[in-house]
């Protein structure tokens, strides 16, 4: 009975595993690349200046108001983030009117107001957002693949667990040049290391997509159209209720007292930005909040003023909901924003071992089953081939596409006004090539040849810096700018980290080719055919 259900658990691990493995992989390799999101962003618009924070943030937000009143005076809601941590390097002024798609937004010197004039660029941003919206696929399809996706790489781990009756002991075990023993001891070490963060990032980010999963709970209470959705997350999520314009125009506050009011409570270095709405009207309302990277708990206190007569109305605390509250300190645990510089390496560890583990679970499936196959007639089966190609164009081909993101963002013209879109476009067409190289090429020249490419890709990034900005390793080392030298040196250790990987599996493919061919004169014409046969799969 016991043996029954840890093989049905085995099953259940494997195909779960294979099923949904190349989609989790995407997900983890461009999520990893999300916990360094604002530091990506900085590297690839050079032409902004270093982070400036401590300035005074009064002097800031009168800036921010400056720009947004000149540019949008009749917008029906204004908010300034002022620039206080690395989540948010910069003061940005945004604004919304009244239809959906009528807003903007700048990023601005919080010392002078001057807006920054920096290349359009889809950033870490574009490569955060994609661990979740994916690309190209329609929004709706695209939450449930992420949420099912999700739940199923839960109920994947949980098997795995159950599965393996000696997985701690394995933990500490290794064995190199094995075969399948050893992609499965890797497997089992990046797994179990790794696995209390993989059990929180997926648990949360369930939680993360329950209103997809669930959302006949929305509808019983709230209807089923677009408004009533929209009603719902605005009361779940603002935190205040909204007020209609008064129709009669007036002056707005200063904004030094609200702020003023708010720091005395949070300190002014623990206030995040505020939302004006209706600015110029008599029934403005001034929202400052706090820092949502304050803590764990994803949500940010706040004060509501008058934005007339800046009497405060209302204040918000964080947590007030128990509920919200639980489902905010999972977010914020999934995203990582209120981590510091330790944290945030211990994350960025965490999540390259889980995109080490689901990189070997998917080899381990296709070793494993071509060693099954060679042992019977008619050899390795048609779906095992295409696995193995699939891995190798996912596992080496993703990467490159993004080392070709970076590449694109410097390559392609400052000007040119589509250049965001086809920094991802770069991305993409260059991992379909290396699904194309996967398909036609030898299987173990292809793992060799793409991690030579993904080390030229990788290594050559700083010498393309070099070549095309003036923010490079022998600029930003003495300088101190440690967001460009930390992105270059990375970039050097990836490529250095797939050079070491290309070296070793061409010394081991000379090795077995070596020990394929037969030795002279005891072979004929169809032993050699054979062993070149055999290099070829």
């Amino acid at each position: 009975m016991k043996d029954g259900f840890r093989q049905s658990m085995a099953w259940l691990h494997t195909w779960i595993g294979l099923v949904l493995g190349w989609l989790l992989y995407f997900m983890f390799v461009t999520g990893t690349a999300g916990y360094l999101d604002t530091e990506i962003d900085r590297w690839m618009t050079p032409e902004a200046p270093p982070a400036a924070h401590g300035v005074d943030p009064v002097a800031a937000a009168r800036h921010g108001l400056d720009w947004l009143g000149r540019e949008a005076p009749g917008a029906q809601s204004w908010s300034v983030s002022l620039p206080v941590d690395r989540n948010s390097p910069y003061l940005r002024a945004f604004w919304r009117g009244e239809d959906r798609g009528d807003r903007g937004r700048a990023e601005l010197d919080a010392a002078t107001g001057a807006p920054i004039e920096a290349r359009d660029t889809g950033g870490g941003q574009r490569l955060y957002r994609m661990h979740w919206r994916l690309q190209y696929l329609p929004g709706d399809l695209v939450a449930w693949l992420i949420s099912v996706a999700t739940l199923f790489m839960f109920v994947a781990m949980v098997t795995g667990v159950i599965v393996h009756k000696k997985i701690f002991k394995d933990f500490f075990t290794f064995r190199p040049g094995k075969g399948q023993r050893s992609w499965l001891d890797a497997h089992n070490a990046v797994s179990v290391l790794s696995l209390p963060f993989q059990l929180m990032i997926t648990y949360s980010g369930l939680i993360f997509m329950m209103f997809t999963c669930m959302p006949l709970f929305v509808t019983a209470f709230y209807g089923g159209s677009e408004e009533a959705r929209q009603r719902f997350f605005d009361e779940a999520f603002s935190g205040r209720s909204e007020i209609e314009a008064a129709g009669t125009p007036a002056e707005l506050t200063d904004i030094a007292g609200p702020l003023a009011r708010a720091g005395a409570r949070w300190g002014m270095d623990g206030i995040g930005g505020f939302e004006i709405d209706h600015p110029g009207d008599a029934n403005a309302r001034i929202n400052v909040y706090g820092l949502y990277t304050a803590g764990p708990l994803r949500e940010a206190p706040g004060m509501v003023f008058d934005g007339v007569s800046g009497e405060l109305l209302e204040t918000r605390h964080a947590g007030e909901s128990a509920a919200k509250a639980t489902r905010d300190v999972f977010l914020g645990l999934h995203e990582g924003m209120f981590a510091g510089p330790v944290v945030r390496a211990l994350y960025l560890f965490a999540s390259v071992l889980g995109t080490a583990m689901i990189a070997t679970g998917l080899v381990l499936w296709s070793v494993k089953r071509r060693q099954n196959h060679a042992r019977r007639p008619g050899g390795v089966a048609r779906g095992v081939v295409l696995v193995e190609r699939l891995n190798i164009g996912t596992v080496v081909g993703l990467p490159v596409g993004i080392a070709a993101y970076f590449w694109a963002n410097r390559l392609l013209p400052a000007d040119f006004a589509a250049r965001a879109d086809w920094e991802v476009h770069a991305m993409f067409l260059t991992w379909a090539a290396m699904l194309v190289h996967a398909a036609v090429r030898p299987r173990t020249r292809a793992w060799t040849e793409q991690f030579s490419v993904a080390a030229a890709a990788f290594a050559l990034i700083p010498v393309l810096n070099a070549l095309t900005t003036d923010r490079h390793l022998a600029q930003s080392l003495p300088a101190g700018d440690w967001v460009f030298a930390g992105f270059d040196l990375g970039m050097l250790v990836l490529g250095a980290v797939a050079g070491l990987i290309a070296r070793r599996l061409a010394a081991r493919n000379a090795v077995e080719e070596g020990a394929a061919v037969p030795r002279r004169g005891r072979g004929d014409a169809a032993a050699v055919l054979a062993a070149d046969e055999s290099v070829q799969h």
